[in-house]
């Protein structure tokens, strides 16, 4: 009882310890748990809305649209447990210019269903459910009513399902008509757009670098009204998969199995049996329109002859007549009567010729008959014209018809090609990474300032545990006074710890998150095992720190424990032997020197535990300046051009014939840009490139025509770099990188994620789906996009040659074309307000698709949820300083009260005492912070690597502001912790601290 009391004794006595423990406990805990609960809350909440509101887990697309074959042989793969045809039309409204909206038809399979935030889900035709984002910007409300224009030609599968007009099922021999809806709208209800969770009433965390999103709004209606057989798309379930988190690699692969079987077989054939069911239906356009014209062509044929067969009989009759005259004429200048009368009672016989003969005197003497027959005979030749023309048409349409009916192309995606998906996911991974990376350096912060703490506590109690050996305590009794010590301020601050990091890290960062995301059904959530093993990984650093402070003293006898420790043996320190600079020092500067330099346990610990505190400072505020100079240096150093508009192809000439009338282009250049696929050689199948998958990064095909190769440098920065360590890149020089017909240009962006170099071998995806084998030339400084620069040639020769990949969806030789140039980059006279404010009215065009200003791209980038973790980091290393500092001072003042008497006693004021042990502690955050900066550029150069975001490279940045902010936290901190220690070094009594310990 009495070794019990006298341990609680020692505890109470020795409480600074114990709270310095524990608080350093308490931020690691709270580090290593509050990140992680943030991203895993929002990632469950997430995945449950996502499954509460059935969101696809596939979406597919076909370049001529999804027949009822298509969704019943999507039906039949293997792992697929539901399947949604959609319906889905473009319209145009006025809403302060004109504004595009995408009418989409709320499915019946529980698929993609929207989530109801106000009103009611329309029922009927005409009614719509809208977005809180087109309540915000047009500022209807419920009850509003809305007219809309259906766009003219509102994707590829109207315009197929126009001009080819058949239905190419295997089941009917109808006509596939595109998906129309009601112009007349009235607003019932707002809803959230599974498929985008951006709030458009919070702060934008980061616009998509390239704007997937072909139209403003979206508008949900009922079945209801939607005529159109023809679907846009197709959507799927995954068995399975509901299980599986999507934000898991497990989901990805249960997903991965049925794209695969969906990509091998179901793809390759309802691609060509689409195309032929365009072409069947193409050919019996054909012949219906051959029999129509056979027809009609007949008819005239049959009135033709009809009018010349009634011509013949009136020119014979005159024939007749004639030849008549003639006979009883003879009769009467000397034949008989009887001849005459035989004659004149019968019609007279003529030969052929004599009748043909007649009949041309007969018609040219008669205009009327002249007349009559070049009317028939004109009629003959124009029907006879008619009929080669026709036939002649209807052969060139036969031989046209598989030229001008496109290669059908299916497009197999999954979550990760939904801008809105992706984005969350990418912001969450990213702060992920961090939360796994940060504890470390608390972790070792923490064992390093516990071994301090703990081996000084048992360095006190040296006599007291001899004693306690002497009389038979065992060991292991003795030690659990510490042990048990350690443990119970580990757990107290772990526990601590835990309510932070499950409710008040996880809160701040949801709240940064719910202005950036509309989550449904968040709630912050306790991880048992998590939490447990978070408190036992520092309870373990902990108590192997104590066990071997422990060890180092309880090896001795108790005899010699029951001794003062001897005093170290006297020895020079390194500046001693400097005589110039040591013989300068005063006495009180070579006391401190001495002091500094040879307790080496003291030296590192200090310096360790103030360096790597000021690390982390600099660390967080490296990782938000290179953040915040990401959108600068892309836009407006890498990125020479003002303005980059693109076109449909139809389009191209009419959008630069635009762009050039209104005269604010200075230079520019035309390039075709294709969205596509970069994945390195080798990993994975030629179907596994697509966005998502393992080793694939979706990328912005840039090809450049090949009289202007020279010029793309003068649009683009073109600066070869190399990989380096530890976040750092080797950048060449400026103007050094040329495009060539020998490989493309990577990104960095691209190339850092996918591990590609100069040389490598990557497979390429265009846009239209062809994929080749490409040699990467060089890799070009880029840091925000993933752009591919190719050459024409080199593109000829990648997606028209026989050497392309996936030779299945490859142009044959007959089909290859010319490139359109289906873009523009230009530079611009005038501000940065006007140059955003001419895209803004390019954009307006009925011609252009996009155009972006790298001016308005520089000044709008933003990473807001980056930031605010990053200042949640820099405040926890913060408080970790002040800690570590408070720790160290305390320990130096328990260490060295014998040697602060010994002064008061020589005749030293308070304030000269604070100043000689104050001066030491200063010297040595002094040094913690020179090592510190130079270490936290290191950690941040790490971390930054461990942000492998797509379409992002962190090239790391650390202003002299930060180092200089860093470095002063860590001295204000130093001299608040002088606050706290004065008082302590002025209650020190001379007396009693120099009794001697015998």
């Amino acid at each position: 009882m009495a070794f019990v009391k006298d341990m609680l004794r020692m505890w109470a006595h020795s409480w600074k310890r114990f709270i310095s423990i524990a608080m350093i406990t308490l931020l690691g805990v709270a580090v290593l748990t509050g990140i992680y609960a943030g991203c895993r809350d929002a990632f469950r909440s997430t995945d449950r809305f996502f499954d509460a509101q059935g969101l696809h887990d596939v979406q597919v697309l076909s370049t001529a649209g999804l027949s009822n074959g298509d969704i019943a042989a999507l039906r039949k793969v293997n792992g697929v447990a539901k399947v949604q045809a959609e319906r889905s039309q473009e319209v145009t409204f006025d809403l302060d210019g004109r504004k595009s909206a995408t009418m989409q038809e709320i499915g019946t399979n529980g698929i993609d269903q929207p989530y109801l935030q106000e009103g009611r889900m329309p029922k009927k035709a005409g009614e719509i459910a809208v977005t809180r984002k087109f309540i915000r910007d047009s500022g209807k409300h419920i009850g509003s009513r809305l007219t809309v224009t259906p766009e003219s030609a509102s994707s590829d599968t109207s315009d197929t399902s126009d001009t080819n007009g058949a239905d190419g099922t295997n089941e009917t021999n109808g006509t596939d008509e595109a998906p129309s809806f009601p112009t007349k709208l009235t607003i019932v209800g707002v809803v959230l757009d599974p498929q985008n969770l951006s709030n458009p009433d919070g702060y934008s965390a980061m616009t998509s670098f390239r704007s997937t999103a072909t139209t403003d709004y979206t508008f949900f209606a009922p079945s209801d009204g939607v005529t159109g057989t023809l679907c846009t798309s197709a959507t799927l379930l995954v068995k399975g998969a509901a299980a599986e988190s999507t934000f898991d690699e497990s989901y990805e692969n249960t997903v991965k199995q049925v794209t695969d079987r969906i990509d091998g077989t179901v793809k390759t054939d309802r691609q060509k049996a689409r195309r032929q069911e365009l072409l069947d239906a193409g050919n019996r356009k054909i012949a219906d329109a051959r029999a129509e014209a056979d027809k009609k062509f007949a008819d005239a044929q049959s009135q033709i002859d009809a009018n010349r067969q009634q011509f013949n009989q009136q020119v014979d009759q005159i024939v007749s007549m004639q030849a008549g005259a003639a006979t009883a004429g003879a009769a009467a200048n000397g034949a008989n009567a009887g001849a005459a009368a035989a004659a004149g009672a019968t019609t007279p016989q003529l030969d052929e010729t004599t009748r043909e003969t007649m009949r041309e005197t007969i018609i040219a003497a008669s205009p009327e008959l002249t007349q009559a027959k070049q009317q028939l005979d004109q009629a003959q030749s124009q029907l006879n014209e008619q009929k080669a023309s026709t036939e002649q048409t209807l052969k060139t349409k036969e031989n046209e018809l598989k030229t001008s009916i496109p290669q059908v192309r299916w497009y197999v995606q999954d979550r990760q090609s939904l801008g809105g998906f992706s984005a969350l996911k990418s912001d969450l991974d990213s702060i992920q990474s961090l939360g796994n990376a940060f504890p470390i350096v608390f972790l070792l912060v923490a064992v390093m300032m516990s071994l301090t703490a703990m081996a000084r506590m048992v360095e006190e109690d040296r006599s007291l545990i001899g004693t306690y050996v002497g009389l038979g305590y065992g060991r292991l009794a003795v030690a659990s006074r510490y042990l048990l010590f350690a443990l119970l301020a580990c757990l107290i601050g772990g526990g601590l710890g835990l309510i932070a990091g499950f409710l008040g890290i996880p809160a701040f960062l949801l709240v940064v998150l719910q202005g950036m995301y509309v989550m449904p059904g968040l709630r912050l959530e306790y991880d048992w095992l998590y939490g447990s093993l978070g408190i036992a990984l520092f309870v373990v650093g902990v108590l192997a720190a104590t066990i071997y402070a422990c060890v180092q003293e309880m090896r001795q006898t108790p005899a010699a424990l029951m001794r003062p420790k001897a005093p170290r043996a006297g020895s020079r320190i390194l500046l001693e032997r400097i005589r110039p600079v040591w013989n300068r020092i005063g006495f009180l500067g070579k006391v401190t020197a001495r002091n500094i330099f040879r307790f080496k346990s003291r030296l590192i610990m200090t310096v360790g535990g103030v360096a790597g505190c000021t690390a982390l400072i600099v660390c967080g505020l490296a990782i938000n300046d290179t953040v915040a100079d990401l959108g600068i240096k892309q836009y407006r150093d890498i990125y020479q051009y003002d303005l980059m508009v693109v076109s449909d192809d139809s389009d191209a000439d009419e959008m630069r014939t635009k762009v050039a009338s209104d005269g604010r282009v200075t230079s520019s250049l035309d390039v075709r840009i294709e969205s596509g696929d970069l994945t390195v050689a080798g990993s994975g199948d030629g179907d596994s490139g697509k966005a998502g998958s393992s080793g694939s990064e979706s990328i912005q095909l840039v090809a450049v025509p090949e009289k202007h190769l020279s010029d793309l440098g003068e649009m683009v920065t073109l600066q070869p770099v190399s990989s380096g360590i530890l976040g750092t890149s080797g950048v060449g020089k400026t103007g050094s990188l040329k495009l060539d017909d020998d490989g493309v240009i990577v990104a960095q962006s691209a190339a850092s994620a996918l591990g590609v170099k100069a040389g490598s071998k990557v497979r390429l995806t265009n846009g239209d789906g062809v994929q080749a084998t490409a040699k990467v030339g060089a890799v070009n400084r880029n840091l925000i996009g993933s752009d591919v620069y190719v050459s024409e040639t080199y593109y000829a020769k990648l997606f028209d040659s026989k050497d392309a990949k996936n030779t299945k969806n490859s142009k044959s030789s007959e089909d290859s074309e010319a490139l359109t140039w289906n873009a523009m980059l230009a530079k611009l006279s005038g501000s940065d307000t006007s140059q955003t404010d001419y895209a803004e009215s390019l954009e307006e065009d009925s011609s252009v698709v996009k155009a972006v200003s790298c001016a308005h791209m520089a000044d709008s980038f933003k990473f807001d949820l980056m930031g605010a973790v990053v200042a949640l980091i820099v405040a926890l290393a913060g408080g970790l300083a002040l800690v570590v500092l408070f720790t160290l001072a305390n320990t130096n003042v328990s260490e060295r009260v014998r040697e602060m008497a010994t002064l008061k006693v020589l005749g030293f004021f308070d304030r000269e005492v604070h100043h000689y042990v104050n001066r030491e502690m200063m010297i040595l955050t002094v040094m913690g912070v020179i090592l510190g900066l130079p270490l936290g550029r290191l950690v941040g150069g790490m971390l930054t690597m461990a942000l492998n975001m797509p379409s992002l490279y962190f090239e790391v940045e650390v202003k002299p502001l930060s180092y200089v902010i860093a470095a002063v936290a860590t001295m204000a901190f130093a001299l608040l912790v002088q606050l706290f220690v004065n008082p302590v070094l002025d209650r020190i009594d001379p007396i009693s601290s120099l009794k001697s310990v015998e």
